[in-house]
């Protein structure tokens, strides 16, 4: 197995205490498999990344274990972190334009990963990028790669990225809302593109989205996550086809629906995700659920399997209709 995660938890310094954004998770991850990760805003999908790739906050503390190709990562020192970010794991990071560092060119920037990790010269490395960014089929590569960030559209900065996470052929790639602010050809152009390199280099993908149209057309799984819990965790098909856990149902009944009558209000989930998660004994979407019983309340709900691999944390796990 190429990621092994077990009973990850990120705590982040609050006023009084501490807030736990990520609450005992996990997972894993073989070579070549897409995973998907969904859930709403604030739901510690993008805290988890950022803990695998130990890049969380300042004073985050993090505790559990991430094993990658059967090394610990929890609490290895930041030298040996900075040898295998860019090469062995990568990112690619939400907004490019806040990622990318406006003050150096965008060949510069591809080339950095290969002269530290690989030991290229800088004419060498500089010509790599190139190709890189070719690759990646951004138009015009040579044009690119002596451009600054601001000078090219989203589109571009996102190819750039990705050129970037991919020079060294890393066998993870963590892609954060990688679609985000783009339109949906410039999208399905991306996605397209990450496929083909998955399928190319067999890197593994984690992919962290917010939409399931996403996840379901680029993932072989998926887990929802909700207050930095695993509320349901499968394969894509019978996750979003037959779901067993009340918020997936609750996120899937609330996408637009072809056909649907001009002017009709779109189904919603009842309240609101806690700003800060609350971490009572019981389930974390009691009372925004539908089917919560007093026992929701106090009793931490209990994983439910449905076949292979197909995982519920819930207490009515088997009175989740499935999606209409």
């Amino acid at each position: 197995m190429l990621l092994e995660v077990a009973e990850l938890a990120v705590d982040l310094p609050a006023p009084g205490g501490s807030q736990r954004v990520v609450d005992r998770t996990s997972f894993s991850l073989a070579e070549g498999e897409s995973l998907g990760v969904v859930g709403e805003s604030g739901s510690g999908k993008t805290m988890t990344a950022l803990a695998l790739m130990a890049l969380t906050p300042e004073g985050a503390q993090v505790s559990g274990s991430i094993r990658f190709e059967e090394r610990e990562l929890v609490g290895l020192g930041e030298e040996t972190m900075r040898q295998l970010r860019g090469d062995r794991i990568a990112m690619i990071f939400q907004e490019p334009m806040t990622a990318l560092n406006p003050l150096h060119s965008v060949g510069a920037q591809v080339a950095e990963p290969l002269m530290l990790h690989r030991g290229l010269a800088k004419g060498d490395a500089r010509q790599r990028a190139i190709e890189l960014l070719e690759r990646v089929r951004l138009a015009e590569p040579e044009r690119a790669a002596r451009s600054y960030p601001f000078a090219l559209s989203g589109g571009e900065r996102q190819r750039a990225m990705i050129a970037m996470a991919i020079g060294c052929s890393p066998r993870l790639v963590i892609a954060d809302e990688p679609t985000t602010a783009l339109d949906v050809t410039v999208q399905a152009r991306i996605l397209a593109l990450i496929d083909g390199l998955r399928a190319e280099s067999g890197m593994a993908i984690l992919l962290v989205s917010h939409d399931l149209a996403v996840i379901a057309g680029h993932c072989d799984r998926v887990m929802v996550m909700y207050a930095g819990v695993i509320m349901e965790s499968g394969p894509v098909d019978a996750v979003l086809r037959r779901p067993r856990n009340p918020y997936t149902l609750a996120l899937l009944e609330a996408r637009p629906r072809p056909g649907a009558p001009r002017g009709a209000r779109l189904a919603t989930i009842p309240g609101a995700p806690p700003a800060a998660p609350d971490h009572r004994a019981g389930c974390p979407f009691a009372g925004r659920c539908a089917l919560t019983l007093d026992q929701c309340w106090t009793t931490p709900p209990p994983q439910v399997a449905f076949g292979a691999n197909h995982m519920s944390r819930c207490h009515r796990a088997g009175d989740v209709g499935f999606v209409r």
